[in-house]
């Protein structure tokens, strides 16, 4: 195995057994403000204990480990192709140490070949940038919170939700309040608004490269943020549904142009199992430092 590839299976395994220390604060943070003694604070110790297990014995936190999403910042002249079959090779040998489960199937036939390898998977964003660093970064999102995203068009009058802050608001409030806990709660929540049906819903999934405690730059989101957060905590849905102050952990709202005709916002759900891992590469491919981990 080559040193690129080496330094892939790591940030696999890594992203798969440990969870950011960004969002490990959050949950404990969470479970300081659970009432002892309630299903809300035993769910959430269990989820402590689950953590603490995944990375004592190198497992996975849970049994899906999801769509395998690398997002890549290189230099122009970057080999992406090389990186890309590195990429595969390195989910094929991570599934077969079982740091993945056999998750990806043929979507006509059913069939698994038990190396999370096919059309689509694993997923590769490149994006040239005018630094000479490479830097990684690996999104592992489970089946069961991709499901309970969601998309709207405004103004949607059902929700009196008008082409405004106030109005994507509402529709977000609104997906927190029909996932009910489902999708492995609590969540967080990726965001975008404005773009199109397939560029939104992709920016929504890049929000989740942001860290839990950071600050949005914009300060009319960062209070959205804010503001989203607080308001789904006094829903009563809690984790997993089991009623409770903590339903969602975090909130990243990202923004992009739209066409007039259109005002789309797109929601991605991110579970518990916030499994968010990334480093910067040296020109050898071996990694140089890892950038969610203190």
């Amino acid at each position: 195995m080559n040193a690129l590839q080496d330094s892939l299976l790591e940030l696999i395994r890594r992203t798969s057994t440990e969870i950011p220390d960004d969002v490990h604060q959050a949950i404990l943070d969470s479970l300081e403000r659970e009432k002892q003694g309630t299903i809300a604070a035993n769910a959430m110790k269990i989820i402590e204990q689950n953590i603490a297990l995944a990375k004592n014995k190198s497992q996975p936190i849970c049994q899906d480990t999801g769509s395998i999403i690398f997002y890549v910042d290189c230099p122009v002249g970057f080999d992406q192709m090389n990186f890309e079959q590195a990429a595969r090779e390195a989910v094929k040998a991570a599934t077969k140490k079982g740091y993945l489960r056999q998750n990806s199937v043929d979507s006509i036939t059913g069939k698994n070949d038990g190396t999370n390898v096919g059309p689509g998977a694993p997923i590769v964003h490149c994006h040239q940038h005018a630094s000479p660093e490479v830097s990684v970064r690996l999104v592992l999102k489970g089946g069961g919170c991709e499901n309970v995203g969601a998309q709207y068009s405004l103004p949607n009058e059902k929700l009196k939700a008008n082409r405004d802050l106030d109005g994507c608001r509402k529709v977000i409030l609104d997906a927190v309040l029909q996932a009910q806990g489902k999708g492995c709660g609590p969540g967080i929540l990726g965001v975008c608004i404005g773009g199109d049906r397939a560029t939104g819903y992709e920016y929504s999934k890049q929000q989740f490269l942001r860290k839990l405690d950071d600050t949005n730059p914009n300060p009319e989101l960062d209070k959205l943020e804010r503001d989203i957060v607080a308001t789904a905590n006094k829903l009563g849905i809690g984790p997993m549904g089991f009623g409770g102050q903590t339903t969602l952990l975090g909130a990243k709202i990202g923004v992009l142009n739209r066409l007039p005709a259109s005002y789309f916002v797109s929601i991605s759900y991110m579970c518990w199992a916030y499994r968010r891992q990334g480093v910067t590469l040296e020109a050898t491919g071996k990694v140089q430092k890892w950038l969610y981990s203190t």
